[in-house]
């Protein structure tokens, strides 16, 4: 275990403890989720190290960049990873209508390989063996490990993707640094997170599924994760909503409350959660895209 002795964003060295939350996917220890005094930056604190992380991710239940269909959670999963692929690649469209692509945290390639069909030139990075092995031998993709990142040419891509990618992310300042490197000086940096803003993270607290510690490290805001990628050279373009995950937490985290899934009152509090953020247009649904370009 590591103890992060100032914040990843402002460098403040004091903390209030915010929630306390349980991992409810491998180990069912505990862990602290604090808030900066300084920017408010929220991570969980302390955590794994980086070559102690993998463990946590040892799981037939974690199904994150997971291709299994065993069980209505994968299933549930797979249909709408299938669903937002196309709108994923529609809302890079708007940006940039064809050109190279990057991936980080590929998964099992089906974006990429979705991508490629659409005559993008794609490549993935995935630090996973085995969704990395997947995406290559089903897919014939281009996909590397973590540590090749450092290996990329300056200005490289004009697209740089990271759908809940970031949140993992050990070396945050790093991979900031590394994103503003090898993204071409027009590109657009998509980046996908939680957002702990949302009305299912206040309803269900320390059991609100997206929390899930101690594999999310960080728990980003519109105001924090802004600030974290301003003082990188970049600035924020839009904000666009993943509406769907507010069902999927909501379901998960019902599971987490309760022992079981009360499916009616999980669609209930993703409705609510997606009406409250639309009503208010404050950029609080669960889940967000957040669409940055280099700054001038």
């Amino acid at each position: 275990m590591e103890k992060i002795a100032s914040c990843p964003i402002c460098k403040n060295e004091t903390f209030n403890e915010f929630i306390k939350c349980k991992d409810n996917t491998v180990t069912n220890e505990v862990y602290t989720i604090v808030e900066c005094k300084g920017c408010t930056f929220r991570f969980t604190n302390p955590r794994p190290a980086a070559n102690e992380i993998g463990k946590y991710y040892e799981s037939d239940d974690y199904i994150s960049h997971s291709n299994s269909n065993k069980g209505i959670f994968n299933k549930l999963y797979q249909v709408i990873r299938n669903y937002t692929i196309s709108g994923k690649k529609s809302l890079i469209s708007r940006f940039v209508s064809r050109g190279t692509l990057l991936d980080i945290g590929c998964g099992t390639g089906e974006f990429l390989n979705h991508m490629r069909s659409k005559n993008w030139e794609v490549r993935g990075i995935e630090p996973g063996d085995l969704a990395r092995k997947f995406a290559v031998s089903n897919y014939n993709l281009d996909v590397k490990p973590e540590d090749a990142l450092s290996e990329i040419e300056n200005n490289s891509f004009d697209v740089i993707t990271l759908w809940h990618v970031l949140e993992h992310v050990h070396e945050l300042d790093k991979r900031v640094k590394e994103l503003n490197r090898i993204i071409k000086s027009d590109g657009v940096v998509f980046i996908a997170v939680p957002n702990c803003t949302s009305y299912d993270a206040s309803y269900y607290k320390e059991n609100w599924a997206a929390y899930d510690v101690p594999r999310h490290l960080y728990h980003f805001t519109p105001k924090t994760i802004s600030k974290l990628f301003t003082q990188h050279g970049f600035n924020l373009e839009e904000i666009q909503p993943m509406k769907f995950d507010s069902f999927y937490v909501s379901m998960l985290s019902e599971k987490y409350k309760l022992g079981k899934i009360n499916y009616f009152k999980a669609i209930l509090t993703g409705l609510k959660s997606n009406y409250l953020a639309m009503s208010s247009k404050e950029n609080t649904y669960s889940s967000q895209i957040y669409i940055f370009k280099k700054a001038n």
